[in-house]
């Protein structure tokens, strides 16, 4: 089974307040101009995506020079829903793995695309970051915007420890009770800080 963990891209979608707006223009039209032809505006932080070093860091990493080998992996389920600040527990221990992209499940996804969304979301505690890092995970992925704010101290530890973040993911709810799954996260070959991303979960029956 195949579990689509990617919002879809529209103009208008949701947006991280301050940035421009997605648009997509239908420029040529198959009835006039015999092929159908449409342009994407789009910020890199727009819907599902994700975020390489470069967006808080100063180094001149494009996320098109990450090794494409940290996309895809096996998946560990963080279920946290309904609390405020994810903290570092001794289970966590045993449950994430070495190369492994952790996906965190806070609930807050069910508010995307209302103002709610981007104004008071959960945050990682630093002490389950550090665990993140000691355990060497490929990736992590969110059901929120962030996994932080200011000043974005769990950014950049990740960041330094060259592991991206997975921002805005869907579905992530019907992951819960899943035994195994691989992810599938694919930003564009971009020459850019961060992508947008198609992201899906594999799941083993």
């Amino acid at each position: 089974m195949v579990i689509d963990l990617t919002h879809k891209v529209m103009t208008g979608m949701p947006v991280y307040p301050g940035d421009d707006e997605t648009s997509i223009i239908h420029t040529q039209q198959f009835g006039v101009d015999g092929f159908n032809n449409h342009q994407l505006s789009i910020n890199m932080h727009a819907g599902t995506h994700i975020d390489g070093p470069m967006h808080l860091l100063d180094v001149q990493q494009y996320i098109s020079d990450i090794p494409i080998t940290t996309f895809v992996g096996e998946g560990t389920l963080i279920d946290t829903n309904g609390t405020d600040l994810v903290e570092y527990k001794e289970e966590y221990e045993a449950l994430i793995q070495e190369g492994h992209i952790v996906l965190v499940h806070t609930g807050h996804g069910k508010l995307y695309g209302q103002p709610a969304y981007f104004e008071d979301y959960p945050t990682l505690s630093l002490a389950f970051v550090d665990l993140l890092i000691r355990k060497k995970v490929k990736m992590l992925g969110l059901d929120t915007p962030s996994p932080d704010k200011l000043p974005y101290e769990c950014h950049q530890a990740l960041f330094s420890s060259q592991i991206p973040i997975i921002e805005n993911l869907a579905h992530v709810d019907r992951l819960i009770g899943v035994r195994a799954f691989e992810v599938i996260a694919l930003p564009l070959r971009i020459q850019a800080d961060s992508s947008v991303a198609r992201v899906i979960a594999i799941v083993r029956l």
